[in-house]
């Protein structure tokens, strides 16, 4: 709407306010809370935006319509969808149901159960274990768990340090800042956290907290469990899930869908390119690269043939010292993809009360790039 201000633009959002997934961890710690996180979207209003608070229920791409929950339709001549991600509980049958999900959170979206989750830790004895378990990759927020495994650490060693946090991984290593948080794992909380590698959730029994692995059966006090994940279940619905019965294939110049004309997939949604994360800060990215492709289409100007996104992810080591990984990704027309560009990016040398600074700059700064 900034820029091009006659292009009716309509924004379909479910919630009524937004709420921050990124620095969510923190609320588990106790250092920031949900309302911290909170934005409301009425300047969007301001700018011109059309904001209708219902859930997009059905997508018809041959009519060029969408179907609202409350019954509306609204036709388009470009639509641009934001799926996020679904949890795959079918993977986990003893969780593949609305009352054990109450119970065994996943607290990866950010919101109620942000707050359960906090609840259940405050409410854990001192000598108790957190369990955290981490799907294979990829998933949303590559760092996330790691950083929420610092953050509850954090927590018991200020509030009940004779408690545990264990953090079993599907995958074989750290996916994201290994070094970083493999130290903080071993040096700072070294007494609190243990980390294991190769170790995938099979199943668990609510009723007796009890996570099921290849190998073993685990019990704790709390578990938290992120499941598998896949594109939201709008993206199946519309036929935009075209890779590995999960993730969205795009034209990276455009984002627009390769399955569906005129359908333009952003964020965790999307089939990542290489070292892409599923980020915040690179959903950002993807938004601004679609929107000047959509105001050139729309117009019937070329797009642009190289488009460059960055990204930048912050993670609090401890209630105030973070570390951080940049990278910048650049469109190579011979492998139709975004590539990392050779020597750029960078990473944190170790935690700093500097860089928790920074990061709390960059998520007011993301919140009002995107809402004020």
């Amino acid at each position: 709407k900034l820029w091009n201000p006659a292009i009716d633009v309509v924004l379909v959002e479910q919630n009524p306010v937004f709420i921050s997934c990124p620095l969510s961890n923190r609320v588990l710690a106790g250092t920031m809370s949900l309302q911290d996180l909170t934005r409301d979207y009425d300047t969007l209003g301001k700018h011109g935006v059309t904001v209708v608070q219902d859930v997009a229920t059905a997508i018809d791409p041959a009519r060029r319509a969408v179907s609202l929950k409350r019954g509306q339709t609204l036709n388009y001549d470009r639509l641009i969808v934001s799926p996020g991600v679904e949890f795959l509980y079918a993977q986990l049958p003893g969780l593949n149901n609305d009352a054990a999900q109450q119970t065994i959170l996943h607290a990866w979206k950010a919101g109620p159960q942000t707050l359960a989750l906090r609840k259940q830790l405050e409410e854990m004895r001192d000598g108790g274990v957190y369990a955290l378990f981490v799907p294979k990759a990829p998933y949303r927020c590559p760092p996330g768990p790691y950083e929420r495994a610092c953050q509850v650490a954090w927590y018991f060693k200020n509030a009940k340090p004779k408690s545990k946090v264990l953090v079993f991984d599907a995958n074989p290593e750290i996916t994201s800042k290994k070094g970083l948080f493999g130290k903080a794992f071993s040096e700072r909380y070294g007494s609190i956290i243990e980390y294991r590698p190769n170790s995938e959730l099979t199943d668990v029994d609510p009723a007796t907290n009890t996570a099921r692995l290849q190998f073993e059966d685990v019990k704790a006090d709390v578990l938290n469990v992120v499941p598998p994940q896949a594109a939201g279940a709008i993206a199946r619905q519309a036929g935009l899930v075209t890779s590995n019965d999960r993730w969205c294939d795009v034209d990276w110049r455009t984002m627009e869908s390769t399955a569906q004309k005129n359908i333009h997939v952003l964020g965790d949604a999307t089939l990542s390119a290489p070292a892409m994360p599923k980020s915040g800060h690179m959903a950002n990215a993807h938004a601004k690269v679609c929107a000047a492709a959509v105001i050139a289409q729309l117009a019937e100007q070329p797009v642009n043939d190289s488009p460059m996104m960055t990204n930048t992810c912050y993670s609090f080591i401890s209630g105030n010292e973070v570390v951080h990984i940049a990278s910048v990704h650049a469109f190579n027309a011979e492998k139709k993809t975004m590539l990392a560009v050779e020597g750029s990016g960078g990473l944190s040398p170790a935690p700093s009360k500097l860089e928790g600074e920074y990061a709390e700059a960059w998520g007011r700064n993301i919140w009002a790039d995107m809402l004020a």
